[in-house]
């Protein structure tokens, strides 16, 4: 499996609204409701000028499979937050999220040399929250009742990483995406990782 990023490009915005909408991604987002064209135009037309954000499409075998962002990116405080989705469930469950994570913390940590990266996930994903742990993320914070979806208030989780730790969460996410058949060798620029 052939795992890549690159940047945005006008013709992702039809899919990026549908993979939005889809029930396999949004049962994990901050919002429930149906996005509609002008909301989904509005926020695909602010990329471009956000300094704050930095999105990349995840293509899996030469074709995109999710959507990896950072956001709140605060260099004088030395952080970011971060998300990500693979758009298709039958890419889930293959190492390609473990790898999506690997690069995008080589990135953070070594190319911008930020201090922390930061994440919220939903108290119902599971899969999400495992795999952050396994990563070394550290539980932060619960905010009790944070999210209001269809069936109700959702507890969030916020997780955090610093770049201290990162070494040795690097050492033995290699050891593990290695085994898996992954290529940890390549530099840690994100656009230009490839397995």
């Amino acid at each position: 499996m052939s795992v890549s990023f690159r940047s945005l490009r006008p013709d992702d915005s039809q899919r990026l609204l549908a993979w939005r909408n889809s029930p396999e991604v949004s049962a994990y987002m901050y919002s429930d409701h149906p996005i509609g064209q002008a909301e989904h135009d509005a926020w695909f037309a602010a990329i471009p000028g956000d300094r704050r954000r930095a999105y990349w499409m995840i293509e899996i075998d030469g074709a995109p499979a999710g959507l990896l962002d950072l956001y709140d990116i605060q260099p004088d405080h030395g952080r970011a937050s971060w998300g990500y989705y693979l758009a298709d469930p039958q890419r889930r469950g293959k190492g390609a999220g473990a790898y999506v994570q690997y690069r995008l913390l080589r990135h953070v940590f070594d190319v911008m040399a930020l201090q922390k990266l930061w994440c919220e996930v939903l108290s119902t994903n599971l899969t999400a929250l495992n795999l952050y742990l396994s990563f070394g993320f550290q539980k932060e914070a619960l905010f009790r009742r944070h999210v209001r979806r269809d069936q109700g208030f959702v507890d969030a989780v916020g997780l955090g990483l610093l770049a201290e730790e990162w070494p040795q969460v690097r050492a033995r996410a290699e050891q593990r995406l290695a085994a898996a058949g992954y290529d940890v060798t390549r530099g840690p620029d994100l656009i230009e990782a490839r397995t």
